[in-house]
């Protein structure tokens, strides 16, 4: 991954966590990670646990950032989840997986009008499926 495309992803993390925070959300964690994968950020919506992935784009020449959470990505996203579900013993709350698309106008996006956000609530189900 190019530094340009690490930095426009961590840009477009703080611009979702910043907007979900004034949705309501209490972010629990961010780049959560073990030795299946990551998930962008974990919080705390009312009584929901909620996965998020974010995804940022400069452009919409391949798509919506939206389109690239694909069946694959949201399998592995599941198996991250359920380990952690597990790990922190808390399979009696419910959990679901948000999505957030970041569109930057602009690299530094510094102006309201230069981002775009959407925020796919529950967005997909659980998983559990294998290739």
């Amino acid at each position: 991954m190019t530094l340009r495309k690490k930095k426009l992803g961590a840009r477009g993390e703080q611009i979702a966590i910043n907007y979900l925070q004034r949705q309501g959300y209490k972010i629990l964690e961010r780049n959560y990670r073990n030795r299946l994968g990551e998930i962008d950020i974990i919080a705390r919506q009312g009584t929901y646990l909620v996965f998020i992935e974010v995804k940022t784009r400069s452009d919409t020449l391949f798509g919506s950032p939206l389109d690239s959470v694909t069946t694959a990505k949201q399998r592995q996203l599941s198996k991250v989840a359920l380990e952690y579900l597990s790990r922190k013993e808390c399979f009696d709350h419910p959990a679901r997986f948000d999505v957030v698309g970041v569109q930057l106008k602009e690299m530094d996006a510094t102006r309201l009008q230069d981002v775009k956000i959407d925020l796919v609530q529950n967005a997909f189900d659980f998983s559990y499926g294998y290739e």
